[in-house]
């Protein structure tokens, strides 16, 4: 080989050398391996706990303040609602019942209201001709008429039960073994109100005063007369009407028309009052509203 050839040959393999040093060096991987490998799956995102939020705690029956009683007049729809509105957790109602029968102890509601100590005091239930009481009665844990089952003013019944709650109750929610253990209690009708909603099929033609009583279902109470109207429009009214200031829950209306007396002392505020027609009848009981001891 001459000098020509010699020069030219390591000149060849000095490029080829320059070339080798400018690849990258990487471990062998076979070609399959390089072709089938995915890249390792993301792994999916933590998921988001959502917020929480604590639920709303109602608002405890004792955080309400106390309000005394006090005698109010209120109209709604063309009625003319006259009470008095009180705290079950003050004041609490009792059934004065005449066993001998209408005015053989108290001829009207102010007599029976003041002979009791009380601070108001309303006519009750129904009765028949003779004076019997339709429907049960219990006062002070006595007894007299009989469990009604069939008669629309007997379907609703006031009562107080041994721990001394009172309540708003259809006769088939509270059934005759309720009733059997009530400290007080009284069978009246129909109801007007159940659950804040007004009751259908209630008489639209008969016009006469009613007496009340509202519940909201808590310690919230009214008991009053209203002016002459139909059970019908006195339950629509009731459904929009607030005429304690608070939106009633149940409603039970009483014996009503010439039985309609309310009496209110001197030591409501807003009274004395008496609210009774000039042709008021003796009937057979009243509630009262005393102080709860």
């Amino acid at each position: 080989m001459n000098n020509r050839h010699m020069i030219h040959s390591l000149s060849a393999l000095g490029m080829l050398c320059i070339l080798a040093s400018c690849v990258p060096y990487r471990e062998d991987v076979p070609v399959a391996d390089l072709q089938n490998k995915t890249p390792p799956a993301a792994e999916p995102p933590a998921p988001i706990a959502p917020p929480v939020v604590a639920a709303p705690s109602p608002i405890a029956e004792a955080t309400v303040p106390r309000v005394a009683p006090r005698f109010l007049r209120y109209q709604a729809s063309g009625i003319t609602f006259e009470g008095v509105s009180f705290d079950a957790r003050s004041q609490t109602m009792k059934v004065v019942d005449q066993a001998a029968g209408p005015d053989s102890e108290f001829p009207d509601a102010a007599s029976a209201g003041k002979r009791k100590n009380a601070i108001a005091a309303i006519n009750g239930g129904f009765f028949d001709p003779q004076g019997n009481p339709l429907g049960i009665v219990i006062s002070n844990g006595k007894r007299a008429g009989t469990w009604n089952t069939g008669s629309s003013i007997c379907s609703g019944v006031w009562s107080v039960n041994a721990a001394g709650q009172s309540s708003i109750q259809r006769r088939e929610a509270l059934g005759k073994a309720g009733a059997m253990n009530a400290r007080e209690l009284l069978q009246a009708g129909p109801m007007l109100l159940d659950h804040g909603s007004s009751v259908s099929g209630l008489n639209a033609t008969q016009t006469r005063t009613r007496s009340v009583l509202l519940w909201d279902g808590k310690s919230r109470w009214w008991m009053g007369c209203t002016s002459p109207c139909t059970l019908a429009a006195l339950s629509a009214a009731l459904e929009q009407a607030s005429p304690a200031g608070w939106r009633p829950l149940h409603a039970l209306n009483l014996d009503g028309g010439s039985s309609s007396d309310l009496w209110v002392s001197s030591t409501v505020a807003g009274g004395p009052q008496n609210v009774r027609s000039f042709f008021s009848k003796p009937v057979r009981n009243f509630l009262v509203l005393v102080p709860k001891s």
